[in-house]
């Protein structure tokens, strides 16, 4: 998962955002018997997880958010209260738009939702909740968001509505599991095991924010990873240190529901992460390694992951055990426009 920020909960009215007259004249008229309304939680879950494969193409199903991961965001109350969903006459659910809890906007919808003028409203309606979220936080108006590079509708939709092109990549890797995988190696001293699940979730969190130099990832969220349908407590595995500590982690997993939607049978190997004190010993790679030989024993026949395109160590680490690059998403970001001084 790639989230940047955090901003306090708000609670989205029902109904359609507000939008400016100017905004209000670059879009299409939705048609009348489409409206919107606030998430219902999981309730709501089965009719917006219905939504694949019909919202994206084949080779973009699993992509962030995927089933899995929106089953987990929605698990969280304060994501669901930023959640709305459209709906048609019939009750249809045609789209949904979310701002997570670091300020990500993301968001699906049918061919059937109007394509052009409903991409417009799902961004317009994160754009006004950023606002609002803003607003009850007394903190500056952002938002962020990522598409494929091959996206050209979604990106000019963004465009339109003042999103500006970052220079950042979401670098996706992926591997055959039928090719010999290489054996792990690790430095004298150091083993690696299964997470102890629940009871260890602090040392977790706590190595996830020192690899990234982050705040972000709270105990609610891996948590949520760990309560996922597919969450396989063997292949969430830890690197740990000669005095016992957590040196690095590697979180693998099976989803599939995401491999019956791809046609896939494949395996995830991310997040992963190094602390600081244990980076440059081979850790990541022999993580690899020992999640790749799970995988496939688990019959997948493919392993991916995800990283930054500012991660080079995470990239090499990838490619020196057979990974390739396959996929880059873009990310945009949104500011609230300062008024000129008169």
């Amino acid at each position: 998962m790639c989230s940047h920020k955090w901003a306090g909960q708000y609670v989205v009215p029902s109904g359609h955002v507000e939008l400016g007259e100017p905004l209000l004249n670059t879009m299409n008229a939705l048609p009348p018997t489409l409206r919107s309304r606030p998430c219902a939680g999981t309730a709501d879950l089965p009719a917006l997880l219905a939504l694949w494969p019909a919202c994206r193409p084949a080779a973009w199903q699993t992509d962030f958010p995927s089933p899995t991961d929106l089953t987990e965001l929605l698990a969280m109350p304060e994501v669901a209260a930023r959640t709305q969903v459209w709906v048609d006459a019939a009750g249809r659910t045609l789209a949904y738009a979310l701002v997570d809890g670091y300020d990500n906007l993301w968001f699906d919808r049918t061919p059937d939702a109007a394509a052009c003028a409903m991409d417009d409203e799902l961004v317009a309606w994160g754009v006004a909740c950023a606002r609002r979220l803003a607003a009850s936080s007394r903190s500056p108006a952002t938002l962020d968001t990522a598409c494929r590079a091959e996206d050209h509708a979604r990106s000019a939709a963004l465009q339109r509505h003042g999103f500006s092109e970052q220079a950042i990549r979401t670098l996706q890797y992926a591997r055959s599991l039928t090719e010999p995988i290489p054996e792990p190696t690790l430095p004298a001293g150091y083993t690696i095991r299964s997470t102890a699940g629940a009871a260890e979730i602090e040392a977790l969190v706590a190595l996830h924010r020192a690899a990234f130099g982050t705040e972000h990832l709270t105990v609610a969220e891996r948590l949520a990873w760990m309560a996922a349908t597919d969450y396989d407590p063997a292949l969430d595995l830890v690197a740990v240190a000669p005095d016992s500590s957590l040196a690095a982690y590697c979180f693998c997993a099976i989803h599939r529901e995401e491999n019956r939607l791809s046609g896939r049978s494949e395996g995830v190997t991310d997040p992963l992460a190094t602390h600081p004190a244990h980076q440059g010993r081979g850790l990541a790679r022999a993580l690899l390694c020992t999640g790749m030989m799970l995988l496939r024993a688990r019959g997948a026949e493919r392993a991916v992951l995800g990283t930054s395109s500012d991660n080079r160590a995470m990239q090499a680490a990838a490619r020196a055990v057979g990974y390739r690059l396959e996929s880059e998403r873009i990310w945009f970001t949104w500011r609230a426009q300062i008024p000129a001084k008169a």
